[in-house]
């Protein structure tokens, strides 16, 4: 079934995929495997095989059934472009979207090339805001102008884990920003100058920031739980949304 999340950004994650396969540094520490291990060791439905990709075809109909208008992270625990997810499946997870306008579907990927290829040809559902990983400048920024080609009524990077300062990049076409940095025991740690030079940089190009947490080490550069460390940066809460009208959202 489809879950309550405590994503801060999002309300319940779908699943129609599982497990995925490591492209860039911010895949070191991958939060879904661990969970997928976890949840393989509990015997829990889908995870027989751990973090291997599956498809889940008997999950496509999540959504169909809930009329309340939600917000959902489709695949929390993978990349619904993943080289080994036919075009067709995802036609598929289009298709459900598009029978659930009252639904809004946050879609992240680290396969940006993919996106631009598999929207080339079809158009993006108005009820999706499709986002691209943005970890670093080596693997994170060049994803960017591949995000920037496809015409999602909302475009969205999700900076976490924050691995180096991204220096300038562009925003143009770009319409919200998450930053957040790692949790985990092997987490690593995220600079203050790093997040304010985002957040900057949003500012002057007016893209709503949201900051979604320090993670594990906190402004300070001291490790403790990520609860303790909290979400507040230079004293001040960052949970900007898109600027697109309610009507739109749901």
């Amino acid at each position: 079934m489809s879950t309550y999340s405590d994503i801060e950004w999002t309300e319940q994650t779908w699943n129609p995929v599982t497990g995925c396969t490591k492209v860039s540094p911010g895949c070191k520490h991958c939060y879904a495997e661990v969970m997928a291990r976890r949840l393989k060791a509990m015997n829990a439905a889908g995870y027989e095989d751990g973090f291997a990709l599956r498809l889940m075809p008997e999950r496509l109909e999540q959504p169909l059934r809930r009329r309340k208008p939600t917000v959902y992270f489709v695949n929390s625990m993978s990349d619904l472009f993943h080289e080994d997810v036919p075009d067709q499946y995802i036609d598929r997870v289009m298709a459900v979207i598009t029978k659930t306008p009252q639904h809004t579907y946050q879609i992240l990927t680290k396969r940006a090339e993919r996106i631009r290829d598999y929207y080339s040809s079809r158009p993006v559902p108005p009820n999706v805001w499709l986002g691209v990983s943005v970890e670093d400048r080596k693997y994170g920024l060049p994803r960017i102008p591949h995000l920037r080609s496809v015409a999602a009524k909302v475009r969205f990077l999700s900076v976490e884990p924050l691995l180096e300062d991204l220096g300038e990049f562009d925003l143009s076409g770009i319409d919200w920003v998450i930053v957040g940095g790692e949790s985990g025991h092997k987490a690593r740690p995220m600079k203050m100058e790093w997040v304010r030079n985002v957040q900057a940089q949003c500012d002057t190009a007016q893209v709503p920031f949201f900051f979604k947490q320090w993670g594990v080490w906190g402004a300070d550069g001291v490790k403790r739980s990520k609860k303790a460390n909290g979400r507040l940066l230079d004293g001040q809460l960052y949970d900007e949304y898109p600027r697109i009208p309610i009507s739109e959202i749901s």
